[in-house]
């Protein structure tokens, strides 16, 4: 393993060419949020306080709409191995939000299989891994609808599955306005009750 000096954005890549085994026993060591994606274990930085203002309110939305559904939402740390029958490669991730209809996939300590849907939320230091590396991997394995939020822009973008199985944009809000959920039609957001 060899370990990758990248400063202090915790984002990116710590550890690489890493097996799912090894992962697993440096998550047994680690009080730290560790991601494993494509043989790369990445370190999730701590939220700030924006951040963590984010998700509850959207926490608090979701669990309001879902609230006698079979779907129930999860927040962060929530380990998610994401699993898929076109892919065969172990992935694990600590997804922001997420709504999971499927209730088979539960252990004792995570979820195994694909959520229905995922929000990540981003900061200064993990733009490009959550729209890029996240995007692409919630996209390769299935996650029908992915919400990217951005709270230094005050911005709400929706993405969803088409039948090509590639994201397409399906809504974006920018400081007002309110975000329409496409898997979950009752579920809307009004963009004042996330940043404020």
């Amino acid at each position: 393993m060899e370990e990758k000096k990248r400063g202090m954005n915790m984002s990116l890549p710590r550890f690489s060419h890493v097996t799912y085994e090894q992962y697993l026993i440096m998550r047994q060591h680690s009080d730290e949020r560790l991601e494993y994606i494509d043989g790369v274990v990445y370190m999730t930085p701590s939220p700030s306080i924006q951040h963590q203002l984010v998700s509850s309110n959207l926490h608090t939305i979701f669990g309001s709409y879902l609230k006698g559904k079979t779907c129930k939402v999860f927040a962060a740390p929530t380990d998610i191995e994401l699993v898929s029958e076109t892919c065969s490669e172990r992935k694990l991730v600590i997804p922001d939000l997420s709504i999971i209809c499927d209730q088979t996939g539960f252990t004792d300590t995570k979820y195994v299989g694909v959520p229905t849907l995922i929000v990540e939320i981003l900061s200064p230091s993990n733009q490009a891994y959550d729209l890029v590396t996240k995007f692409n991997l919630y996209m390769e394995y299935g996650v029908k609808e992915y919400w990217i939020v951005n709270p230094m822009k005050q911005a709400v973008t929706v993405y969803v599955l088409n039948e090509e199985r590639l994201y397409e944009q399906a809504d974006i809000k920018v400081s007002v306005g309110t975000v329409q959920s496409v898997c979950f039609p009752g579920l809307f957001v009004h963009l004042e009750e996330i940043f404020h």
